[in-house]
């Protein structure tokens, strides 16, 4: 793509995300971990299309990267790992590359950094945003053989705050990621290659590169270890060159999925590198590729694989249409099959992970394939949700506090109180959402669909309808009249990753096939709402309940927002009520700190529920 093109496609939608990116970089303070590395394309970076190569911004961001993470480590470290880069946009021969890296969170001895790059123009003195990236690095070992436990982080800023909370769920998305891919194959749910509708299709052979790199001292870092960025930069030329060879013209690489370095290389070694084209759909293709090392004696190390989805443009910078693959007999049939399996993926990565709250559709299609990246999408959500430091308390009574949060078109409300309960058995009560009738006069009905695994369920829950019952009348929530709302619930419960980690019970709407919208229900919606749970001194918890209203429960919840009813503190005290009467049904393995769930048979709570618990289950607890 030309620059020109490029220029016009940056709206004025991008120059008002960098203006609230330069506010916020403005107010925040220095990141110690934190490593900016600014570079200008010359020829010498450039493709034939005058344009940076992805290869040797690679190289860029594994460097910046890698600097942050041993300024924390303050000891040598490796690159582990990359998860999905998407390129929005190339940069052009004359521009300035702007790339900053700064670790988000340390575990035991790995930790994750989240690296930005933007393209600066120096003639318009424009800037815009080029990719977002998340790399794991790991710690080597001292020469005792020790291992280096990492100091953990301290999030200065609301920015920091988030992807410090954010970046346990990344963790746990990466850590099954092979296993997705294996289960969507297993299941069935990949269609088979139809090669009799494939008959003027390019045979996948005709794609195969090959090539043999030597590792070099220019290729190594100070550790003598080859540069990861310089071994992806090698991988992405052999996918170049095998995707032109399927479309007979020059390629653009838009993604590189997820991947895992797994072992190291150094100099001296030879690096065998093999591409082939294992998929092609209607306006992109899959390119594998598989790196080797071995020395002049002894086996083939296998050092990484990678996915890459590559995209020919036109003079409009509009993808084009590209022939078809004919996969080759046995194991080109698995790598068709699983580069199905893969776009999935993506898709669900990018419309379900990738895209802001504002723009997911609030009932997002549920299915086992799926439900990994919902999860991680509903946690964060709510971990994102409570990070935001621009709350406003509107009212409290007793301890009880009612907070705000305007955000455009979005209210935001939280509640909290301290409670005389164990932190684990607050969060073991209030995970069971089959319970909440029993202490909830509001619930009509709360019915566990299916249980996903050990963190995640699927709730159909009925309550009276909002629009039921006059504004503000104590007797809205229990009248039997009128139209019931329901609503489907994923809700994912975590432990604390880490010390001052909080306990989360996060809920958001799905749809399931099996349950669409019936007739006398109004089925409700729910974007983002749950609990966070922390524990305080002397066996004490902080019980926090987020929800993000949705327009039409707006007037209830204003109601006591402007302190025309003190609502919320009678849900809330409901809630404190059954905790309380639950704290000394302790299971053994809760009082270790593990969770056990509970079917604890409890009496109705007699509180009066009124307006605001009609506002607050409208979109759903």
């Amino acid at each position: 793509m030309s620059a020109l093109t490029m220029s016009s496609r940056l709206s004025s939608d991008l120059e008002k995300d960098e203006e609230e990116e330069e506010e916020e970089e403005e107010g925040e303070s220095v990141n110690p971990t934190e490593v900016k590395m600014s570079q200008i394309v010359m020829p010498c970076h450039s493709n034939h299309r005058q344009e940076l190569s992805v290869g040797q911004l690679l190289k860029w961001i594994d460097s910046t990267a890698c600097l942050s993470a041993e300024r924390h480590a303050g000891s040598p470290c490796v690159t582990a790992s990359m998860d999905d880069i998407h390129f929005e946009h190339t940069i052009s021969v004359g521009q300035v590359v702007n790339i900053k890296a700064k670790v988000n969170r340390a575990f035991n001895t790995s930790m994750e950094v989240g690296i930005q790059v933007s393209c600066e123009d120096l003639f318009s003195d424009r800037h815009w945003r080029v990719c977002h990236a998340y790399a794991t690095f790991v710690t080597q070992r001292t020469n005792t053989g020790k291992k280096v436990i990492l100091k953990p982080i301290v999030p200065q800023t609301q920015k920091e705050q988030v992807e410090y909370s954010v970046a346990a769920e990344r963790r746990r998305v990466r850590m099954v990621h092979d296993d997705i891919i294996k289960d969507l194959l297993s299941h069935g749910s990949v269609q088979q290659a139809d090669n009799s509708a494939v008959g003027n299709a390019v045979a996948a052979e005709r794609t195969k590169v090959e090539s043999v790199e030597l590792v070099l001292p220019p290729h190594a870092n100070h550790q003598v270890n080859t540069f990861g960025g310089q071994i992806m930069a090698w991988m992405v030329n052999v996918a170049t060159i095998a995707a032109s060879r399927l479309c007979q013209a020059h390629p653009t690489l838009r993604t590189i999925d997820m991947f895992t370095f797994r072992g190291p290389s150094q100099i001296g070694d030879r690096l065998l590198l093999r591409a082939i084209v294992n998929n092609a759909f209607k306006n992109s293709m899959e390119v594998g590729v598989r790196a080797e090392a071995y020395q002049e004696e002894g086996p083939n190390r296998h050092i990484n694989s990678a996915f890459m989805t590559f995209e020919v443009l036109d003079d409009h910078g509009k993808p084009c249409l590209l022939p078809r693959i004919r996969p080759e007999p046995l194991e080109g049939e698995r790598r068709f099959q699983e580069a199905i399996a893969r776009k999935k993926i993506r898709l669900d990565r990018k419309y379900i992970i990738s895209r802001t709250q504002g723009e997911a559709p609030l009932s997002v299609p549920w299915d086992p394939t799926n439900q990994v990246y919902l999860s991680y999408n509903n946690v964060s959500a709510l971990k994102m949700l409570a990070a935001q430091n621009n709350w406003r308390l509107s009212s409290e009574k007793d301890k009880v506090h009612l907070y705000t949060l305007e955000q455009k078109s979005m209210l935001s409300f939280r509640v909290e109180s301290e409670v005389d309960v164990p932190a684990h058995r607050a969060f073991s009560l209030l995970a069971e959402i089959s319970n909440r009738p029993s202490w909830d006069t509001h619930y009509r009905k709360c019915e566990l669909i299916h249980q996903v695994d050990d963190d995640d369920f699927l709730y159909r829950v009925v309550t009276p309808s909002v629009s039921h019952g006059a504004l503000g009348s104590p007797t809205s929530s229990s009248q039997g009249e009128g139209i019931l709302q329901d609503f489907i619930l994923l809700a994912s419960k975590r432990k604390p990753c880490g010390s001052g980690d909080p306990y989360v019970i996060a809920l958001r709407s799905v749809s399931l096939p099996t349950h669409p919208p019936t007739e006398g229900y109004n089925r409700g919606e729910v974007l983002c709402a749950g609990f966070t749970i922390l524990e305080t001194k002397n066996n004490m918890s902080l019980i926090r309940y987020y929800n993000q209203a949705s327009p039409e429960v707006l007037p209830y919840i204003s109601t006591d927002i402007a302190g025309l009813s003190s609502s919320f503190y009678h849900t809330f005290c409901s809630c404190s009520q059954y905790l309380t009467r639950n704290r000394q049904n302790v299971t053994s393995e809760e009082q270790t700190g593990q969770y056990q769930a509970t079917n604890t048979d409890s009496p109705t709570c007699e509180t009066q529920v009124d307006a605001l618990s009609v506002a607050l289950h409208s979109t759903q607890l």
